[in-house]
Order: C-alpha cells, then structure tokens, then sequence
C-alpha cells in the first residue's frame, strides 16, 4: 500500500493483541522496503493482510514465516474473498473479524497443515480503536510517506445501497461512535500541525447530520483538510456548504453506469443522456464548494451495450471538466459480492492471475453485449479522450486551487492516465 493509503484494520489488529499481552511489530509495505531488512525474525504469530493484488506476495511471506517456526494468519480484502484459495497457505483465514475471533487466534495459536482454519465473526465489529490508539501505528506509516500525509479513519461500517457488484452491498450500515470521533479529531489536532484526514467509509455521511456535529464539535472551521467516498443522492447543496465549512477539500462520488443505480447518483429514472446532463450539473455544483472531485465509474456492466456508454461518458468529460473521472472494470473478487456467484454459474469469469486482479489493469468477467476486442477498443478510446492533452488542459482551467489543478494533470500523464492507455 501508499503509506497515505494504509488500511486501518491491520492497525486494529495490532491494537487488539497488545491489548491481549502481546508484544507487536507492525510494517506498512509500501513496495520500495527491502522486506528482507524490515521483517523481524524472532515472531511466534504473523498477521498479514493484502488485497487480491498482493495475494501471491502474501502467500510467498506465509511460506518464509513457516519455515522460521511462525503461525500465519490472512485478513483483509483477499481472506473475504478467496478463503478456500488462501487457506492452503495460511493456517488460518479470517472473514469479518473483531476482537473475539483475534482473541481466538491468539489462544488456540497453533499449525493447521496443510489446509488452515477459516474463522468468521458474524457481523462487522460494532466498535473499532480509534486514531489515539492506533497512533503508534500509524505515525511510522505517515513517516513513509514523504508529501501528502493522509490519517485513516472511519465513521461507518457497511452501505445502505445495494450495488450488486460492490463487496459491501450485502453489509448492513452502521454508525460508529461519534464520541471517539470527536475525541480522535481533538488528539489530531494536538498531535498534528495540518492534519489531512482520509475517511475510509463505504459511503460517508450516510447519518450526516450525527456525523458532521461530531465534526464540528470537534474541529473549528477548516482546521482540518477531510477526503472522503460519498454518494450524490447525499450531496445536496446544503449538505456541501456544511461539508466546505468543515474543511472538505475532495470528494469521490459514484457515478458507476448511465443506465443503472438512480437512486445513489438521485437520478431516479433518467438514463442516457438525460442522465449526464443532471449528474454533470451536480457534480459542477459540487465543485463550487470542494475543490477536488473524482467521479468513478464502472465499465462493462451488463446494461451496457455498443458504442453509447462510452460516448456519453466521453460528453461527462466535455460538460464537467473539473471533475477527474476514475474508470474500474468489472471484475469479480472471488465470493465477494452477489452478483460473482452468478457470473461464475453463467461460466463468465477468467482465471485471471491474482497479480492483475485491482479493477484497472484487467476485466476478469466476459462482457455481456461485446467481444473482447470491441470492449478493450471502446475502454482505450474513452481513456485517450479523458487523458488527450486538451481534456487535460480544460481540467486545468476549471480549477483554481493550484494543488488540485496540478494533482490533476500528474494523475492524468503518470501510469493512472496516459501510462494505462498505453
């Protein structure tokens, strides 16, 4: 992971053992580590957790910790979706996991060979360690990170909206406490100079009002620069003022089909290009109050069909320059969502090597109305035209603040834009 991108459950983790008696060493691999020199040597229980990406390297420093004597344990993204793969590496896997299932592992601590133990909570915690416990883990991470230093936190476990592709589609929404927020809010701002905070919720602000007065009772005005994952059925113009107030200085709203999901962009049953021209005036509204927006989307759904989605993108990108558009290609995680089951019943997903599985590089699921061909032609066409020299410079202007315009353009020439297309 970028250091500024860490996951705060292996920091929880790290929380919950220590709160067991356990010493613990904790590395963010970032890539660039000699692992060699950064792993410790003298470990009884390992816990590693990675994305399917990371998968095969997870795997690899299961096998190095076996054979040192250790116990090894998978969670995170990859252990969801590909127990019964991970389980012939690691002896043992966890699905959701909150203190008890840790608690568990810790006792029973033992080899499961040669298939590993799958362990389950029920549900998502209903409560996590905030910014002040997890801050002996997190500040060595920020340290790796050499520009943009960006806090993890969250406020809310699971989505109310039930996009069939999505992992958190079937995880049923809740709040945290925003007492601990409030409080981990003030720890920042005693700890930090110019705290940037980057919240990891599925979808942010779904109890808005709940969340933005722990905020700001916490916070005076734009002390605090937050980032955050939302819906624009939640970003209504009131709710944008509010969020400018607050020190809100990006937003990632889903956009993800222009025939599908009315109800998360507040479309209702607009489609085609009735559809862009009501998001795109939302989008240019938010922009007035934030000035960093990125607008994802997801190509290849089964709605799609010929030239059309693509094009009426390419018209999102003309009507709404400032926006920076994020593309991901459908891709089935394993077990992950719903919708996965049924591709791999209709003998519709690859066995795509694991390494090439981020949702950006490679489509694992056979597209519904298009040949290979077409699709790929249809994606590279669409991604020159949001990274050719003029949508970049028209994205430029649109924006005023110097660090979002120049974000901008070095997302749009680096392996994100021009480097994907090529």
């Amino acid at each position: 992971m970028h250091a500024n991108l860490a996951s705060i459950m292996p920091q929880v983790v790290g929380v919950w053992c220590e709160a067991e008696g356990h010493q613990v060493t904790f590395i963010c691999y970032t890539g660039l580590e000699d692992l060699v020199e950064e792993l410790p040597d003298q470990v009884d229980l390992v816990f590693i957790g990675a994305f399917t990406e990371a998968a095969l390297l997870a795997y690899a420093l299961s096998n190095l910790f076996r054979s040192w004597g250790a116990i090894t344990v998978l969670g995170g993204p990859h252990a969801r979706c590909y127990p019964e793969d991970a389980r012939k590496y690691f002896d043992y896997v966890l699905g959701f996991t909150d203190q008890a299932v840790i608690r568990d592992v810790l006792q029973d601590c033992s080899p499961h060979r040669p298939i590993g133990v799958h362990l389950a909570a029920k549900r998502q915690p209903v409560s996590l360690p905030g910014v002040r416990e997890r801050w002996k883990f997190i500040e060595p991470t920020l340290r790796k990170s050499p520009l943009f230093k960006l806090v993890p936190m969250i406020s809310s476990l699971g989505c109310p909206y039930t996009c069939s592709f999505c992992i958190d589609s079937v995880v049923p929404y809740q709040p945290l406490d925003f007492a601990l927020l409030s409080d981990d809010l003030r720890f920042l701002l005693r700890t930090v100079a110019r705290p940037r905070v980057g919240w990891h919720d599925p979808n942010f602000g779904v109890r808005f009002e709940d969340t933005l007065n722990a905020i700001d009772a916490a916070v005076p005005p734009d002390r605090i620069d937050f980032i955050a994952e939302s819906s624009l059925s939640l970003l209504s113009e009131p709710h944008l003022k509010r969020l400018e107030r607050s020190g809100f200085k990006a937003l990632l709203p889903g956009v993800e089909s222009w025939y599908e999901l009315g109800n998360k962009s507040k479309t209702g049953q607009l489609k085609g290009m009735d559809k862009v021209r009501q998001v795109s005036e939302h989008v240019n509204m938010i922009l007035r109050y934030v000035p960093y927006v990125q607008t994802n989307f997801v190509l290849g759904l089964d709605s799609d069909t010929g030239a059309e989605p693509f094009e009426l993108t390419k018209r999102f990108v003309d009507l709404t320059p400032g926006a920076f558009p994020g593309y991901s290609l459908l891709s089935a995680f394993g077990r992950a969502a719903p919708l996965n089951l049924q591709y791999q019943r209709a003998n519709r997903v690859l066995p795509f090597p694991f390494h090439f599985l981020d949702n950006n590089h490679a489509m694992n699921i056979k597209p519904k109305n298009y040949s290979w061909r077409d699709f790929y032609d249809h994606v590279i066409g669409l991604t020159r035209y949001t990274f050719s020299w003029g949508a970049i410079l028209n994205r430029f202007r649109a924006i005023k603040m110097t660090i979002p315009r120049w974000m901008n353009v070095i997302r749009a020439v680096s392996s994100e834009g021009s480097g994907r297309r090529k």
